[in-house]
C-alpha cells in the first residue's frame, strides 16, 4: 500500500484482460504522473479465466499504486465497479474499462472539468466512426436511444463508463445489477451537476468484447424501468438551518452553487 493518501482513485473491472492489463496501467501513469497528485489504480477482477489474476498480483507486488482484489464468483461488471469504488480512498474516482477502448490520456480533461460540475462523464459520439464498426455503432445508437427515451435523459453517450466524479456522488447510492450504465443519471437524481466531455475511442485490440447489438440495446429494460421509477418517485429537500450545526448531513439535499460549493 501507497504511504501517501491518494486524491484520486482510478477504478477499473478486469475479466479476462490479461493482454491490456500492463500498458493500461502504464497509460494511466502517464497520464496521472505529470500531475504531480497522488493517485492510486483499484483493479477488480471478475473471476477471470485467463491469467489475468495472477498477473494482477504480480503487478500489485511491483507497483505499490495498485491495489487488487477478486470475486468469488462472476459477478459481472456493475459488481465490481462498484466494488472498486467501495474500495476506493481517493477524493476523486475515475472509472474506465480495462480493454484499453477507453484512452487514459483523457484522463486529465476529465479531472480539469470537475472544477465546474461534481461528474464529468466521457462522450465518445465523435470519437465513434474511428473506433467501431459499422454493427458496433448501430448498437450504441439503438441503446442511448432507447436509454434515453425511458429515462427521459438527454445523455449523448449514457453508457460510457469513463468518468469521474466526487466521492460524495457515490455516497448515498445503493448498489443494483446494471448500474454502471446508469450512474449520470443517479448522480443528477441525487442533486449532483454532471457534464459530458468528448474523449476518443479505439478499437480492441486484445481479449474479446463482452457485448453485441441486442445485449446492448434491449438487456437492461428491466433496469431502465427501475431508474426511470427512481427518478419520478425522488424527491429533494433541503434543510435551512439546525442545531447543532454539526447535525447536517453535508452530502444530504446538495445543491451545485458553482466551483466553491
Amino acid at each position: 500500500m501507497s504511504a501517501e493518501t491518494p486524491r484520486i482513485s482510478v477504478v477499473l473491472p478486469c475479466h479476462n484482460e490479461q493482454d491490456n492489463l500492463r500498458p493500461l496501467v502504464a497509460a494511466i501513469s502517464a497520464a496521472l504522473d505529470p500531475r504531480g497528485e497522488p493517485y492510486e489504480i483499484v483493479i477488480t477482477d471478475d473471476r477471470s479465466t485467463d491469467n489475468s489474476w495472477n498477473l494482477l498480483k504480480q503487478m500489485a507486488a511491483e507497483n505499490p499504486r495498485i491495489r487488487v482484489q477478486r470475486f468469488v464468483r462472476n459477478a459481472g461488471q456493475s459488481a465490481a465497479v462498484w466494488a472498486g469504488v467501495q474500495a476506493a480512498r481517493g477524493e476523486i474516482i475515475v472509472t474506465l474499462d480495462a480493454d484499453l477502448q477507453n484512452d487514459p490520456a483523457d484522463m486529465p480533461k476529465l479531472l480539469d472539468a470537475l472544477k465546474d460540475c461534481d461528474c464529468a462523464t466521457g462522450s465518445r459520439v465523435a470519437a465513434r466512426a474511428a473506433g467501431d464498426n459499422l454493427t458496433r455503432q448501430l448498437s450504441s445508437k439503438i441503446a442511448n436511444a432507447v436509454r434515453n427515451k425511458i429515462t427521459g435523459e438527454q445523455v449523448g453517450d449514457a453508457a460510457c463508463g469513463f468518468r469521474a466524479f466526487r466521492r460524495e456522488c457515490a455516497m448515498q447510492l445503493k448498489f443494483f445489477k446494471g448500474m454502471h450504465r446508469f450512474l449520470a443519471t443517479l448522480f443528477r437524481i441525487e442533486g449532483f451537476k454532471v457534464v459530458e466531455v468528448p474523449i476518443s475511442h479505439h478499437p480492441r485490440n486484445a481479449g474479446k468484447s463482452h457485448y453485441g447489438v441486442l445485449n446492448r440495446a434491449f438487456s437492461a429494460s428491466y433496469d431502465l424501468f427501475a431508474v426511470r421509477w427512481m427518478k419520478k418517485r425522488m424527491f429533494r429537500y433541503y434543510v435551512e438551518e439546525c442545531q447543532p450545526p454539526e447535525m447536517r448531513n453535508p452530502h444530504m439535499g446538495r445543491v451545485w452553487r458553482g466551483p466553491e460549493a
